[in-house]
């Protein structure tokens, strides 16, 4: 049976991080394990950012964002040889397998490691919420509920105004976060890259409403990335619909804060059950929450699957729009 695991995150941070870490050293020391944090991701891993932790290393993290770990990106990781110098510092201090916290690509470099001998757990760390394999990735739910604080104020002088508010959320290529929160704050109009709606389309519904009802306010709330020169977009609505426009890019605002209780819990199970799978001697996969169950898929197998949860919200939303 193995002695000695190893954390680390990687990737962008994202809230319950800290409580997946907190998870995964106490479930550890439970089983008479030691547990050593790895700094910096998988660059700390290379450079042997490794110290030895115990149930006072996560006290009182429960309630903070971010990552007590750090996070950084290393490209270079997927390089064999690279990945052979993070195996040669595990091997300094014994650690036998490894527990990694972040996205897809933190995952695919679990994968290699596993392949290289040792056995890797993945946990979706991000706020994308662009894992298929889980209904919900850790820090999703904070980071929607920032969204939708943000929102709520920025529709008050929207409303005062009878402005048309365009909104961008983060999420990479991945739709969710605008989606989520649009159908939560009752957008008119929400575009995301599973949603796209033509520039031609968008001016002709804007200046319908804008027609039947002077004082009508509307709410857009589009992904990140989907139009390169928001201010640019914001313009051109104003000139063709009428609206007096405004923006507002989110930004990193979104990332930070406390996690919600849904994420603690959620980082809580996913961290436990990790360790169970490594003293089960399994390696190369990555937890998730499927009808609130906690199930792990192979992490090949996980990449590879389609993301089709926004078909049922994109129904409800037109329902409810309609």
């Amino acid at each position: 049976m193995i002695q000695k695991i190893g954390i680390l995150t990687s990737g962008g941070d994202s809230p319950g991080m800290n409580n997946a870490i907190r998870a995964v050293v106490r479930a550890g020391l439970r089983y008479g394990l030691e547990v050593y944090g790895i700094y910096d991701g998988y660059r700390g891993l290379v450079e042997g950012n490794i110290v030895k932790m115990d149930r006072k290393s996560v006290s009182d993290i429960v309630n903070r964002g971010g990552t007590i770990l750090r996070t950084a990106r290393l490209r270079e990781f997927k390089e064999p040889e690279v990945r052979m110098k993070g195996i040669e510092q595990l091997k300094k201090y014994g650690i036998e397998a490894l527990v990694v916290i972040g996205g897809d690509g933190s995952y695919m470099g679990a994968k290699k490691l596993t392949e290289m001998g040792i056995n890797c757990i993945g946990l979706p760390g991000t706020i994308d919420n662009d894992i298929a394999s889980t209904d919900y990735t850790i820090g999703f739910d904070t980071c929607l509920n920032t969204i939708c604080d943000c929102v709520d104020k920025i529709r008050d002088t929207t409303e005062s105004h009878s402005r048309c508010s365009i909104i961008e959320v983060m999420g990479n290529h991945c739709g969710d976060l605008a989606l989520y929160s649009g159908l939560a704050e009752g957008a008119e109009m929400i575009i995301t890259p599973d949603h796209p709606i033509p520039e031609e389309e968008i001016m002709k519904t804007l200046r319908t409403m804008r027609e039947k009802d002077e004082n009508k306010r509307a709410i857009v709330l589009v992904s990140e990335k989907l139009f390169p020169d928001l201010k640019a977009f914001a313009e051109r609505v104003g000139r063709e619909t009428g609206f007096d426009t405004r923006y507002d890019v989110l930004g990193h605002v979104q990332r930070g804060g406390a996690p919600s209780a849904f994420d603690r819990i959620l980082a809580a199970r996913m961290g436990a059950y990790a360790v169970d799978c490594l003293l089960d001697g399994k390696g190369g996969l990555c937890i998730g929450l499927v009808n609130n169950k906690i199930v792990s898929y192979d992490i090949y197998e996980a990449l590879a699957l389609p993301r089709d949860k926004h078909v049922s919200m994109l129904r409800l939303i037109d329902i409810l729009n309609g």
